[in-house]
């Protein structure tokens, strides 16, 4: 059997097995479309739309298709990239790859929207190759210009300029990234976003035997600075205990926005950020100490953070079971934490950041995303 052979026996989706409408929860669902194909392209896939109004992924509008349209996790990819954008009042741009940041940039001052994407993709240039980018405005040239200068699977904003459409369309000048497909999502400032906002979503998860397990989705309390505690504990042998560094203004405003990144990391997540950007994201690892290994090594030594970690921030998704993490942060350059709290190692947490002259402030809430 020769390769292509291989390839149309093994590497071809069954395309058009799938209903035009089906009934869940008392709502009825439409198809949206036939996907390339499923998580491999061996299995087949396709998008559904609760028959309502107001939608962002159910609804969005095809600008350029690409060879063979969108994948499933080239729609997943964007679904997790809007999770981190609806949150960001500011110009924004998120990369996704394997339903997992690559990077993450929100414009600090007046920077144009192609450098707050420079910035994002630069986060991570080697796993931002073949990814998926989102914005929260409107998608103009020189940003497109920049897009087509390496290979981009999907671009998604709520529109596009008609020269950036053009310039996405110029095939012989740009035929490394003549496959790339554009997309328009509406509705991404609607989404429910903090605890209390009205959410007709459950999320569902279907197990191997067709059994399914549906929850709430995540939402976050943490709507800005004044939600952040600084960290404290009460120790029935060593008495109370705080973090006695406050975060300055501008590390707030970097915890804040690690903080909504690391919702769409994969758990154990852990970000590392500076200036409004992503320096490392250290993701899916079974231990904490191990995410955190993983993002101050990234940092250092691959991506836009080997230049410097100093004046960094870091968040993490869940509490630090013991201070081996902080001693880890300890010396890098990062200054800042947020972390969830609650762990009965507490008060040798933040005496590590005591010792070590780190700010820590805690959410009282963890955002675990077993994705």
């Amino acid at each position: 059997m020769d390769s292509k052979d291989l390839k149309s026996k093994y590497f071809k989706a069954n395309i058009g097995d799938f209903q035009n409408s089906f009934e869940f929860m008392g709502m009825t669902y439409e198809k949206v479309e036939d996907l390339r194909y499923g998580t491999n392209p061996h299995q087949g896939g396709a998008i559904y739309r609760p028959k309502r109004d107001h939608l962002t992924f159910g609804q969005y509008e095809t600008l350029k298709s690409g060879k063979g349209g969108l994948s499933q996790t080239n729609v997943e990819d964007l679904n997790y990239a809007v999770k981190i954008l609806k949150y960001m009042t500011a110009r924004a741009s998120v990369v996704m790859k394997h339903l997992n940041p690559s990077g993450a940039s929100v414009a600090t001052q007046d920077e144009s929207l192609k450098q707050v994407y420079i910035n994002a993709r630069d986060a991570d240039p080697q796993a931002a190759f073949g990814g998926v980018v989102a914005f929260n405005e409107q998608g103009d040239a020189e940003t497109a210009d920049e897009i087509m200068s390496s290979v981009i699977e999907v671009v998604a904003a709520p529109d596009f300029t008609q020269d950036a459409i053009d310039i996405f369309h110029d095939f012989p000048h740009y035929k490394r990234n003549k496959h790339i497909r554009i997309l328009k999502l509406s509705n991404i400032e609607g989404l429910a976003k903090f605890i209390g906002d009205e959410t007709p979503v459950k999320e569902a998860k279907i197990l191997q035997d067709g059994s399914i397990i549906l929850s709430d989705p995540y939402l976050t309390k943490i709507r800005n600075r004044n939600d952040l505690i600084q960290a404290y504990n009460q120790h029935k042998d060593k008495g109370d205990i705080k973090c006695e560094r406050t975060p300055t203004n501008k590390e707030y405003k970097d915890l804040l926005f690690s903080w909504y990144v690391n919702l769409s990391v994969r758990s154990n997540g852990v970000v590392i950020v500076k200036n409004g950007m992503t320096l490392a994201v250290g993701t899916g690892e079974q231990d904490r100490v191990g995410a955190v290994e993983q993002a101050i090594l990234k940092a250092k030594n691959k991506y836009k953070g080997k230049e410097t970690l100093e004046g960094a921030v870091i968040s993490s998704d869940g509490f630090f079971p013991f201070r081996d993490s902080i001693d880890r942060i300890a010396g890098t350059g990062i200054k800042a934490i947020v972390q969830p709290g609650g762990s009965v190692s507490d008060y040798p947490v933040i005496e590590a950041c005591n010792e070590h002259g780190l700010a820590m402030v805690f959410t009282d809430e963890r955002c675990f995303s077993h994705h």
